[in-house]
């Protein structure tokens, strides 16, 4: 039986090689189970407070456990490694931000939110970035789909739950979304019965995405 210093010792070199977050249940296996969830909770615990002075730091996510560099020393790891995370435009982050924050949600739904029709090119590329998904369809005519974001959107955040979701502002710099959304221009008159087309200037935008 190992003792608990060595049990410390394999899960650090487990979640330092993993490429993605690890969940208990996944790391009990490294034991055959031998050690309760509990135990492993409070000796990862232990391995976050002694990392907790280092450049890397031990976090929990939706998804599991991992190492991850600390946020502090980001301007200085960029020096060396410039590239940057791909940018969105605002229609992305206004979709985003209502499915985040409305789901489960219909693309009808975040029409009626934007004012607008959400282009299937946004759609795209928010499921590519794997940061929403289809969670089921909503029973009315049709059965359109009921959108969510995944963990990975969690992951991507640093969060456990959608209960930790930050301000729109923050999930902006976090993910390093073009630029937080300015009020949509009213429709005309004739325009609010029914959802609006968008402009020239907001198709522009949308297809920057």
């Amino acid at each position: 039986m190992l003792s608990p210093n060595e049990v410390k010792i394999v899960l650090e070199a487990a979640l330092l090689a993993a490429q993605e977050p690890l969940p208990i249940s996944e790391l009990r296996k490294m034991f055959d189970d031998e050690i309760d969830a509990d135990s492993l909770r409070m000796l990862l615990e232990e391995l976050r407070e002694a990392w907790a002075d280092r450049g890397v730091e031990l976090v929990t996510t939706a998804s599991g456990w991992r190492f991850q560099t600390k946020a502090s020393l980001q301007k200085f790891l960029e020096r060396i490694h410039p590239e940057r995370a791909p940018r969105y435009s605002r229609a992305v982050l206004e979709t985003l931000a209502i499915i985040a924050y409305r789901q489960p949600v219909t693309r009808g739904d975040i029409e009626s939110v934007r004012g607008v029709s959400v282009s299937t090119e946004v759609i795209r590329r928010l499921e590519e970035r794997n940061w929403i998904e289809v969670l089921g369809h909503k029973e009315v005519p049709g059965r359109p789909a009921l959108y969510g974001t995944t963990k990975t959107f969690l992951d991507d955040l640093g969060l456990r739950s959608l209960e930790e979701l930050p301000p729109l502002e923050d999930i902006a710099k976090t993910l390093d979304l073009t630029q937080i959304p300015t009020p949509l221009p009213q429709p005309a008159p004739e325009q609010t019965a029914e959802t609006r087309t968008e402009t020239p200037a907001e198709t522009a935008q949308t297809s920057a995405v």
